[in-house]
């Protein structure tokens, strides 16, 4: 990144996002966005650095009420899009690496007389990711919560939550590793 975009940077960070967003935390940056979609719905907590080009919505389509949440210390990847219409939580640091998916919905595609384009926002399940977990690159996560302290292997399909203290891979993604307490080492899941 060049100089003058880190400027540009610091000075929506410090002057505009705080009167934007529905919260802005200290030390907070946005690096030259794609699209910033219903701020006045998203939380970005401090110390959260969101890359270049990335994608952030939370517009009530399905609802009255919408949500997204970044918390403290969490740093979402170059070109990623996380589009929220009813409740998306990233928890407290979070790394989400570049290309990432986040959505609590998809497109309906019931009626085929009609352009699927044209069809309704239908709402899936809230997406909560969680405290400490890392979403590798390319991860598709769709109305579905990844437990704590996990580990989502690159151009996973999230689908259905995973647990705390897992490693998952796959289309769809399905543990393959837990992390035992006992002997305080990962262990394949058989």
């Amino acid at each position: 990144m060049n100089l003058l975009n880190k400027v540009f940077a610091k000075f929506h960070a410090v002057l505009l996002y705080p009167f934007l967003f529905k919260k802005y935390g200290k030390k907070s940056l946005i690096l030259s966005p794609l699209s910033l979609e219903g701020k006045f719905n998203i939380e970005i907590g401090q110390h959260v650095i969101i890359q270049e080009h990335s994608w952030l919505a939370a517009l009530p389509l399905t609802g009255s009420e919408v949500e997204l949440i970044v918390k403290d210390e969490s740093v979402v990847g170059h070109y990623c899009h996380i589009y929220a219409t009813k409740s998306i939580i990233i928890e407290k640091n979070v790394l989400i690496a570049d290309k990432v998916y986040i959505s609590d919905n998809v497109h309906s595609y019931d009626n085929i007389d009609i352009p699927i384009k044209n069809q309704p926002i239908k709402q899936c399940n809230s997406v909560r990711i969680g405290e400490s977990s890392w979403i590798g690159e390319n991860v598709c996560v769709i109305g579905a919560s990844v437990g704590r302290h996990c580990v989502i292997g690159a151009n996973s399909v999230v689908t259905k939550d995973i647990p705390d203290y897992s490693v998952a891979v796959g289309v769809p993604a399905k543990v393959i590793k837990k992390y035992n307490f006992e002997t305080q080492i990962w262990e394949k899941v058989e």
